[in-house]
């Protein structure tokens, strides 16, 4: 199974989102996308603007954290959905484009609100097939 691709894990009363590509920077963007399938399906969201997202940690697994948290304020002080993400990590530095559009309640149909990234079952590494996978649990 060599294709990009997300999936999610049940946690609790929580939600755990896990994205797998072939770098790192596309198992982030599967992972945001996840994220967008917590609330919404993200084929039903139309990728008309685009917002850029900038994040740095020394850590892999913390530049995800905050990656995901950077889309979450980014739903949140924007309304937006974003359905399609883009990912460029060069040393400690993430610089990402979200393309995605203005919240549509009726359409979007959002079935919970994302409150943010956690620590819990944060993972980045590579898997036995040597693919990358980027995960953690989100609070909803």
């Amino acid at each position: 199974m060599n294709a990009d691709r997300w999936e999610h894990f049940r946690h609790e009363a929580d939600m755990g989102v896990r994205g797998f590509g072939g770098t790192m920077a596309q198992a982030f963007e599967q992972a945001a996308v996840a994220l967008t399938a917590v609330i919404t399906n993200p084929t039903n969201v139309a990728a008309t603007r685009s917002v850029e997202a900038r994040c740095q940690a020394d850590d892999p697994e913390i530049l995800l954290f905050d990656w995901l948290n950077a889309v979450v304020l980014s739903m949140a002080t924007r309304h937006m959905l974003f359905s399609r993400y883009e990912v460029r990590i060069e040393g400690d530095s993430l610089a990402g484009k979200l393309w995605g559009e203005t919240v549509e309640v009726e359409r979007h149909e959002p079935a919970v609100e994302v409150k943010g990234a956690t620590f819990t079952e944060l993972k980045v590494a590579r898997t036995p097939d040597g693919r990358w996978l980027a995960q953690c649990v989100v609070d909803v």
